[in-house]
């Protein structure tokens, strides 16, 4: 992976960054595992506006992906390692020994001609081989965790991200998140091995405010410029900020605010809560 760094020819190129995607190699789609996106605008259907910020961006199709890896003890080989622009990782394309052709998001060092299986029994532990957690040894990292069996991977998705399995015990496996929250799930949940790739995603910078409108992100206007009746910020004679918090327009604090629904069932399988970015232990 590789950040380029432009000669400052316009303002915009002056604080902007690309990323090389050095570690694609097939550049066009599996047809086949393409499917059309239809485009909200941030507009439920009753087309009132519940996601602000939202429209235009480049048209773009959905990449199945196998986030499930049911299909057990069957060689796939890696066709290759394709850009997702639905996604911050990469992913990879894997055919198996019967033709059959799924996407799954590519682990770190994985390449083109690699043999990875998934599988219900123990495996051979290298990098992305998919089992339960139960078959994992402890000490490994770990991605595209289940939340629940058979439910399929949705912990550790984003580029450069993984878990890592510190223990087992009983019925439950304790993974520590990227997060800092330390947390339980089933050893009957499967993973896969390794971390994933495209780590460098997060040291791109835009540049300008065309590239994020390239991506379907509009303007924000600021709370402090808005009536009262708008945003919890907003009202006041001339500038000024009220002496609150930083405060969605909602009311949600931005810094340390709760965005997690309580009473779930997994709360009591939450040993150590993520850290909040400014109150320190977050408690919910």
């Amino acid at each position: 992976m590789a950040i380029r760094i432009y000669k400052p020819t316009t303002p915009g190129r002056r604080n902007a960054s690309v990323n090389l995607h050095t570690e694609v190699t097939k550049k066009t789609p599996e047809k086949s595992l393409l499917r059309p996106i239809k485009k909200s605008g941030g507009r439920n259907n009753q087309g009132k506006v519940t996601v602000r910020g939202r429209g235009g961006g480049h048209k773009r199709r959905y990449r199945q992906i196998d986030f499930k890896r049911t299909k057990d003890d069957v060689a796939a080989t890696v066709i290759g390692i394709e850009y997702d622009p639905n996604r911050t990782s990469h992913i990879a394309l894997l055919e198996y020994k019967d033709g059959t052709k799924r996407y799954i998001p590519a682990p770190k060092g994985v390449t083109d001609g690699e043999v990875l299986y998934s599988s219900a029994k123990q495996i051979e532990p290298k990098a992305g081989n998919c089992m339960p957690l139960k078959h994992i040894p402890t000490g490994l990292t770990v991605h595209c965790i289940e939340f629940e069996p058979g439910k399929g991977g949705s912990l550790c998705r984003s580029a450069g991200s993984g878990a890592r399995l510190t223990n087992k015990e009983g019925r439950w496996a304790t993974l520590v998140l990227p997060s800092g929250e330390i947390r339980q799930v089933s050893i009957e949940c499967r993973a896969t091995i390794g971390v994933l790739d495209n780590a460098d995603h997060q040291n791109v910078k835009l540049g300008k405010a065309g590239r994020n409108r390239w991506r379907g992100r509009k303007p924000k206007v600021r709370g402090v410029a808005k009536d009262h009746a708008s945003h919890p910020l907003g009202g006041g004679e001339g500038r000024s900020k009220g002496g609150r918090e930083p405060a969605s327009a909602s009311g949600t604090k931005s810094k340390g605010g709760r965005t997690r629904k309580r009473g779930r069932w997994t709360d009591s399988r939450i040993l150590r809560r993520r850290k909040s970015r400014r109150y320190g232990q977050l408690k919910i």
